[in-house]
């Protein structure tokens, strides 16, 4: 229980981290470049873009993930727990 909590924990986290310097790559390239990133489409634009958060665009991949790390915490927690009782 406590590997599967601590892979639970620790790989979304990872996931959600690599998605979005993935999307920092391309937005930052395209500010280099003189463009502005259209965060809905995720292309360069000419002209200026408004701010989209990450959260607003990709919900169930922020909140998906953050869920999955609490849940491999607890289970972490409870798997410490049980081996201590024994």
């Amino acid at each position: 229980m406590i590997k599967l909590g601590l892979l639970l924990l620790v790989l979304p986290l990872f996931v959600l981290m690599g998605v979005y310097f993935w999307e920092l790559n391309d937005v930052r390239a395209c500010q280099l470049d003189g463009g502005h990133w259209d965060y809905i489409e995720s292309v360069c634009a000419d002209a200026p873009q408004p701010f989209v958060s990450w959260l607003q665009r990709s919900p169930l991949l922020v909140n998906g993930g953050m869920l999955l790390s609490v849940v491999g915490l607890v289970m972490c927690m409870v798997g410490l727990y049980v081996q201590r009782a024994k």
